[in-house]
């Protein structure tokens, strides 16, 4: 069905050319672009005259017209001829920087290293037909482009699932095409160890497997596991194969070697590095181990072994040293790590992840290397050499940056393509949270609220890949492609030259590309997208809408009526009772995208003026208060944009009826994961009052008498009138996470 879609996706484009500023599909969205009125005829006749220097990214570019057109062409370094790509280097031009003239008689690139001579290649390869045919005609075109920040980059997670030495390259060249330049290599885990070291073999003989995985998602009831070893490693020729080929297409690899945490990989291999004595196994499950590296001399002698032996195999300035996520279970516990606290003048086992962290970097140092840590290694101790890698939002890195850090951003909420692109998640398997491309390119890697000078250590960002649940190849490509486009372009493009109807309009045509370069991506941009809002006493308002803006929306209501043939949407939808509504894009009788079907459930609730005392989690706060009473109960998997959070604090809401109504029944949608630090609550008291002020409590429920199996709260309370309701729900520790309140 997926493949079906493509196709009709493909023949949709072919009809719709794009028009005006949009005649270039380009992505990222060059610096400026001057359309021209003629165009190039590029076919093997033609002769690419180019320094000596640019062999290589003259050859890239050869062999990929030989392997999708057929053809090649020469080069030449001595006296231009006639018809010809000529590539002349600038000195003055900064790193990948490049422009890019297309007229009747040829193409002229400008740049002052091979990464600029390789990007107006890959811009050039956008321009081509996406389609088998000899000539090609290239549209006339002038293009002064440039890079916004210095680091653009993509992380590829290969310790919870292995990829090859081919997939990787693969990767790479994905990469290249949307113009990014570091890769950060996610080699070491609790679910494997990766990376050849010569000194340890056991960390890739032992370390590299695990006796089994975990089948279905991560905090299921029960967990289910296989029982089919599975691991894998790159040797050292392996790595330097993938580092050359990285540094052919000017991406710097960066390796990461998680340190304290994140170790049952290496503790299965060398258990004497941990402060117990196990027994431990390459982990078969996600999530977070509480045992960690043990901070004896021992441990940071067999570190800095194995980081030497890294810092040989990658020739890049950075290795990334991990630091998130590090339990202190095993230190609080450990007599050792307690005496050496006392002997360091340490007052908690934070200082001693600092003291660990600092240790490493200040080693990686005398290897001319910088050490690059997620956001919890920051303290007011941290070496000014670290780079901080902001994942937690964008507190980490703001703070890193006002401490005069430099900063690389990669923030969950907007760049993790590990989470769900689509709201339908049917038959798919992701590690949760809802991450739409529209999310992905209003991501701005600089915090509004650091200066100018402060701003500079704002390097770049990256898009993160976790492979929990990434299993394929084909899969990756489904879960990047197109974010990583949207991404790009956050990296590249002026911000103030970004537009998301355009950019969408510009993807859609884009598609065709990724088709002829035989890849799969997502269709979620064509995904309808719901408002719903209050509709004064008469409960809801249903909104429908899509990023992209040139096709048409069908709906039916509570019917079986076919889309294709439905009514089109033209208007707000009123919901005053208990129904069902589905929806799609279609263009020419073609449909674009899933089918958006929802339930919408009214009771007493739904649709009234709703109060909260504690505000949400500003992680969890999409849709706000009234997410509660919106008549639609969220999703499982769960998608973070439908679910209100609470964090160590109450949720204390109170609805009012509008008039005086009667009360049998509160009924709250729930989430109960101790995994994933999200509780039921520790109890939950619902309250009446007639005028809001004085109140009534009508009814309890312990926490002892919920089921943590559901995912539904129930209170039957004795029949009462009133006009305000207010549910206490108490916290009982980490996460909250509630939806629908439903009274009956």
């Amino acid at each position: 069905m997926k493949f079906l879609c493509s196709l009709l996706l493909i023949a949709f484009i072919a009809i719709h050319p794009c028009a005006n500023g949009e005649s270039y599909p380009l992505i990222p969205l060059p610096v400026k672009i001057v359309e021209g009125n003629s165009s190039f005829r590029l076919d093997s006749s033609v002769t690419i005259f180019a320094p000596v220097a640019f062999g290589n990214e003259v050859s890239m570019f050869t062999t990929y017209l030989q392997k999708q057109y057929g053809f090649s062409l020469k080069m030449v370094n001595g006296k231009s001829v006639e018809k010809q790509i000529y590539i002349r280097q600038v000195k003055n031009f900064a790193q990948g920087v490049y422009t890019l003239r297309i007229d009747l008689n040829g193409i002229l690139i400008n740049a002052g290293d091979g990464a600029g001579v390789l990007y107006a290649f890959e811009t050039l390869k956008q321009l081509a037909p996406p389609a088998k045919m000899y000539p090609l005609k290239i549209p006339g075109v002038e293009i002064e482009d440039a890079p916004r920040f210095i680091y653009r980059g993509m992380h590829l997670d290969v310790s919870r699932h292995f990829y090859s030495k081919e997939i990787v390259k693969q990767y790479l060249d994905w990469m290249l095409m949307y113009k990014m330049n570091f890769f950060h290599w996610h080699l070491t885990d609790d679910q494997g160890w990766r990376i050849e070291i010569k000194k340890y073999p056991l960390l890739t003989k032992i370390g590299g497997w695990r006796k089994g995985t975990l089948v279905g998602h991560y905090g299921g009831q029960p967990e289910v596991y296989d029982s089919i070893p599975y691991g894998g490693f790159y040797t050292q020729d392996d790595i330097r194969d993938i580092v050359r080929y990285a540094t052919e297409r000017h991406i710097t690899v960066i390796p990461e070697i998680e340190m304290p945490g994140h170790v049952m990989a290496l503790l299965a291999a060398y258990p004497n590095l941990a402060c117990t004595s196990g027994p431990f196994e390459t982990g078969k499950t996600w999530g977070v181990y509480k045992d960690v590296l043990c901070p004896k001399e021992e441990a940071f002698s067999f570190l800095e072994n194995v980081l030497s032996e890294v810092s040989e195999l990658f020739p890049g300035p950075y290795i990334h040293i991990g630091g998130d996520e590090v339990p202190k279970d095993r230190w609080k516990a450990s007599a050792f790590c307690q005496q050496f606290m006392k002997e360091k003048g340490m007052k908690d086992e934070s200082e001693l992840q600092y003291y660990f962290t600092n240790r490493i970097v200040s080693f990686l140092k005398t290897k001319n290397k910088i050490g690059i840590g997620w956001d919890e290694i920051l303290n007011d101790s941290l070496d000014p050499a670290a780079v901080v890698m902001s994942w937690r939002g964008y507190r980490g890195g703001t703070d890193a940056a006002v401490k005069g850090h430099d900063v690389i951003m990669a923030p969950a909420s907007h760049v993790y393509f590990d989470m769900y692109q689509s709201r339908n998640t049917a038959g798919s398997l992701a590690i949760g949270g809802y991450l739409p491309i529209q999310q992905v390119y209003r991501f701005d890697p600089i915090p509004d609220v650091l200066n100018a000078e402060q701003a500079k250590h704002i390097l770049g960002a990256q898009g993160n890949v976790w492979t929990e649940y990434i299993t394929t190849p084909e899969r990756m490509q489904e879960m990047i492609f197109p974010r990583m486009a949207a991404l790009a372009e956050d990296l590249w493009t002026p911000k103030e030259k970004k537009n998301f109807e355009e950019f969408a309009n510009r993807i859609s045509y884009h598609f065709k590309y990724l088709y002829f370069l035989k890849l799969k991506y997502s269709l979620a941009l064509f995904e309808i997208l719901p408002r719903v809002s209050p509709n004064g006493s008469d409960a809801l308002f249903i909104e429908l809408s899509s990023s992209y803006t040139k096709a048409e929306i069908r709906y039916t209501e509570n019917g079986s009526d076919p889309l294709p043939s439905s009514a089109i949407y033209t208007k707000k939808i009123p919901v005053t009772q208990s129904m069902g509504i589905r929806a799609a894009m279609f263009d020419n009788g073609i449909q674009l995208g899933d089918e958006y079907n929802e339930v919408f459930r009214i009771n007493k609730a739904t649709g009234k003026e709703i109060t909260l005392v504690n505000p949400p989690h500003p992680e969890f706060k999409t849709g706000g208060a009234f997410s509660l009473v919106n008549g639609t109960a969220g999703r499982l998997p769960w998608l973070e944009n439908e679910w209100l959070g609470f964090y160590n604090t109450d949720l204390n809401a109170t609805i009012d009826f509008g008039i005086t109504t009667d009360v049998t029944r509160v009924t709250i949608d729930m989430l109960n994961d101790p995994e994933g630090n999200i509780h039921f609550p520790s109890s939950v008291t619902v309250l009446i009052s007639d005028d809001g002020k004085e109140w009534k409590k009508v009814g309890l429920l312990p926490n002892e008498k919920m089921n943590p199996l559901d995912r539904q709260i129930r209170l039957d309370i004795p029949l009462c009138k009133a006009r305000y309701i207010n549910i206490i729900a108490k916290t009982n520790g980490g996460f909250l996470m509630a939806d629908e309140i439903s009274v009956d």
